[in-house]
């Protein structure tokens, strides 16, 4: 993936209706009905160690349910390969995080740690199939050493696994159409996902959001595997639509006049091709005639109808051949 990709991801993801929009639609748990999404928070530099913030692909949120913050970590990954001990990275990221925290004072009013939902975010082409769990990456150990081992998990949300259903079901959801757009699209899939996602965002609350996800739009059209778009720099979102609009109609202009095209020149070509074996069949008839007489009506229907292979075929052996059925085989008998 392009090193802006990592950014552009994480430029989508530090905006709180994308974040809303993520767990609303890929996270089903009735927890979800006991956060405040009004209290969504971007988790400020200072309160993260630079070993942190060197992490430039992740994204931290916090948000408060039952008035007690819980922390969102987004973990962004975008490697071509699957990290077997992904377990074991979120085990170390959540760690650093606690110890921030602690560093920071940010506990509760009752002095513990809060709670931490990790999250994979992942979109490589192959499924993911890494142990979401870290004990499945440690051995079986004595009873009363497994209590003390460590335990992490983490939730996995595959970009590439969600299936049209899934996309079905969350029609104004903008993380939904984020994801659609990543996976290979006809022309008229993109132009009909991003007029709704200029749709879903034209109220005023989404005016920041609508800017980001221009951007990513336009690098996101450029990367599509199947049928790439390169626009020019917008970060208007409706801008952005009518562009595409627009090119995608002159794509399939020019699309029409090169069919067009392409079929006088296959229909010139069928027509040279027709003419030539019209030419070799005469030849063939009249090579016939003048060696065996008047031909029978079933060899000039097998003339006709004959491929050019066969017709190459009948023109050697005519030079030899000492009758019709040498060349012909018997006649077909009728029923």
């Amino acid at each position: 993936m392009p090193a802006n990709h990592d950014t552009g991801y994480k430029l989508l993801f530090s905006d709180p209706l994308m974040v809303r929009d993520l767990l609303q639609g890929f996270i089903d748990d009735p927890w979800l009905a006991r956060l405040d999404f009004s209290t969504l928070e971007l988790v400020n530099g200072h309160y993260v160690s630079e070993d942190l913030r060197n992490r430039a692909d992740d994204v931290v949120w916090r948000v408060k349910a039952d008035e007690r913050w819980v922390y969102l970590y987004l973990l962004i990954e975008f490697q071509s390969r699957i990290d077997r001990f992904m377990a074991l990275r979120m085990l170390v990221y959540v760690g650093l995080l606690y110890q921030d925290l602690v560093r920071g004072k940010q506990l509760g009013p009752d002095g513990l740690l809060p709670p931490v939902l990790p999250i994979v975010l992942y979109n490589g082409e192959s499924r993911w199939k890494a142990p979401t769990a870290l004990d499945a990456l440690l051995p079986r150990v004595p009873g009363f050493l497994a209590p003390l081992q460590p335990s992490m998990r983490y939730l996995l949300i595959d970009e590439g696994a969600c299936t049209p259903e899934v996309f079905t079901r969350l029609p104004r959801n903008l993380v939904a159409a984020i994801f659609q757009l990543e996976q290979p699209h006809t022309l008229e899939g993109v132009q009909r996902i991003v007029a709704e996602v200029e749709a879903t965002t034209r109220d005023p609350e989404y005016a920041t959001v609508r800017r980001v996800i221009a951007i990513w739009l336009r690098a996101a059209l450029r990367r599509n595997r199947k049928s790439p778009i390169l626009l020019p720099e917008l970060d208007d979102l409706q801008e952005l639509k009518i562009m595409l609009s627009q090119r995608i109609e002159k794509w399939a202009k020019e699309f029409e006049a090169e069919g067009e095209k392409k079929g006088r020149m296959e229909g010139r070509m069928e027509g040279r091709m027709e003419g030539r074996m019209e030419g070799e069949v005469r030849m063939l008839e009249r090579q016939l005639t003048r060696r065996f007489g008047e031909l029978p009506s079933w060899i000039r229907q097998r003339l006709s109808s004959a491929s050019e292979a066969q017709l190459e075929h009948w023109s050697e052996a005519v030079l030899d051949a000492e009758s019709l059925t040498a060349i012909f085989g018997e006649q077909p008998s009728r029923h």
